[in-house]
């Protein structure tokens, strides 16, 4: 066993151990009150997040194994529902199971998956050559791809070109805010290599502060959101959520 493969398995089993931990601690929480921990992706109250690493901790909710980004995106997810009485057509790209489970209870949404490598989607899609017409969804969810495409501006133009008129794509990706430009070099191609400048083996780049000007490029209409200024101080830590992680949402223009 080669000393990544041990550091993989390791990690895998603190993780599992820690959320047995944290899931007998939510059974026996008592009653709940405005302090208690609340994941909105699986709508449960917990005693704690778990840590993924040592250097990204109290991050992971212990029942649904949700992270702030899924919570975040729960949370927008729930202010959308309203405009889902109409029938929408939706595509999620590398689908989060807590996040598919969302779309499968709306009845009238035609909902689909999508990946290239994942087995159990309903399509196998390059997404630098996505095999659907022009203006077919109204809605794209493709969130923490693009950092493991090498052309992430074809993808980019690919999703714009298969979203309607007045649709709107979720796209987030990790952020290194200290970066004022994305650092991205095609020469690194080992894991060892990939994980030491992007942050984990199947990265091939850190997006920096550029990435809502990267998406306007190819023609997104952009939105950058970000709860920390629309909830309480007690709901936004309740929630476990990061002050540092936003929601991009990029919509095509009419």
């Amino acid at each position: 066993m080669n000393q990544e493969t041990y550091i993989k398995i390791s990690r895998q089993l603190r993780i599992a151990a820690q959320r047995c931990q944290g899931i007998l601690k939510s059974q026996f929480l008592g009653e709940p009150d405005d302090q208690t921990l609340f994941c909105p992706a699986c709508n449960n109250y917990c005693a704690e997040w778990i840590d993924w690493s040592q250097t990204y901790q109290n991050v992971i909710c212990p029942r649904c194994f949700a992270f702030p980004r899924h919570r975040l995106l729960s949370l927008f997810l729930k202010e959308q529902e309203k405009n889902w009485i109409s029938p929408q057509k939706i595509i999620h790209f590398a689908p989060e199971s807590i996040i598919k489970k969302q779309f499968k209870k709306h009845k009238n949404l035609d909902y689909m998956t999508a990946d290239l490598n994942m087995p159990f989607v309903d399509v196998k899609v390059d997404i630098t050559n996505i095999p659907f017409p022009d203006n077919t969804f109204d809605i794209i969810l493709c969130n923490h791809v693009l950092e493991h495409i090498i052309d992430d501006r074809k993808a980019m133009r690919e999703l714009l070109r298969i979203l309607k008129p007045g649709g709107w794509a979720s796209l987030m990706v990790p952020i290194k805010s200290k970066l004022k430009e994305t650092y991205e070099d095609e020469s690194i191609t080992l894991p060892k290599d990939r994980l030491k400048h992007f942050g984990q083996e199947d990265h091939v780049r850190w997006y920096g502060q550029d990435y809502e000007d990267r998406l306007k490029e190819c023609g997104f209409q952009v939105i950058k959101k970000n709860y920390a200024n629309e909830l309480s101080e007690a709901d936004f830590k309740k929630f476990g959520l990061r002050d540092n992680e936003n929601l991009y949402i990029g919509i095509k223009p009419n």
